[in-house]
């Protein structure tokens, strides 16, 4: 466990533990919570649909429970290949082959910029009762449509976690694979025309080398940008999120109004079986 790995043992999970395994050669992670006995809460789409976008990317990023091999099938779960939702597996479905990684809470702002990107948060995890209710009140009912960047699995575990929901409408989930998605993305975009701009000034002054030196400060200049943009993201860091219980979660369309969560009254609690 720590900065170079956070790879953990089955024997060593707790009930109410976020976990995850790397899907695809590490494009990707799939998140859930352990709730005991071997069995995982997660959210997820169906087999070829994972990115719920609709794109040529479909194929490449499949679905988060894969079918298992043919004429083998799954003696606790069967084949999960073709749900959609909030769902509940054994490790072994949820894991489909890949290595066990525990997802940290409470982590330092440095801590959290040197990590892979969906790997830890600077957010507080609240005490596992309240996580397991969570994970298991939005079992039985939900937790809105699927979105890579806006509502994923990681958004899933993270809110379960926490109870934190992000209050700009529509702006975008609380995932760090999704932050650092668009912290890149806006990174990158800005460096082409920054480039152009200070590549001609150098050569206006008289120096290659002028407008070679420029190029490395973009780089770092991007980079930082990088830094801020996916730390700024984080629902540890940021200022437009609240929490919000799984009841009054639930009622929300596309998980884009949650003004209206924090609102709403709150029903009773519901009663979480006992699993250990």
């Amino acid at each position: 466990m720590g900065l170079l790995s956070n790879k953990i043992k089955r024997d060593r999970l707790k009930r109410g533990d976020h976990i995850y395994t790397w899907r695809h050669l590490y494009l990707y992670a799939h998140h859930g919570i352990y709730v005991g006995k071997g069995k995982v809460i997660h959210f997820t789409r169906g087999a070829g649909h994972e990115i719920g976008r609709g794109t040529v990317l479909d194929p490449i990023i499949s679905s988060s429970c894969p079918p298992p091999p043919v004429g083998t099938q799954c003696q606790i779960c069967g084949d999960q290949s073709r749900l959609d939702g909030v769902i509940s597996s054994c490790i072994d479905c949820f894991l489909s082959g890949g290595n066990l990684y525990l997802f940290e809470y409470g982590v330092s702002r440095a801590f959290h910029l040197a990590s892979p990107r969906g790997t830890c948060t600077l957010a507080e995890s609240d005490p596992p009762e309240d996580v397991l209710h969570r994970a298991f009140y939005l079992l039985q009912n939900g937790f809105g449509g699927y979105n890579l960047f806006k509502n994923n699995c990681e958004d899933f575990a993270i809110y379960c976690k926490t109870g934190l929901l992000v209050v700009t409408v529509c702006i975008g989930g609380r995932s760090g694979q999704a932050a650092a998605f668009q912290a890149a993305k806006s990174a990158v975009g800005s460096f082409p025309l920054t480039f152009l701009t200070v590549r001609v000034t150098g050569l206006a002054v008289g120096g290659l080398a002028v407008g070679g030196l420029a190029v490395g400060g973009l780089a770092a200049v991007s980079y930082s940008k990088y830094c801020v943009s996916r730390l700024a993201s984080d629902v540890g860091f940021r200022h437009d999120v609240v929490k919000v219980p799984a009841e009054r979660l639930v009622g929300l369309l596309h998980l884009c109004d949650p003004q209206a969560a924090v609102d709403s009254p709150t029903p009773s609690r519901i009663l979480i079986a006992e699993i250990d």
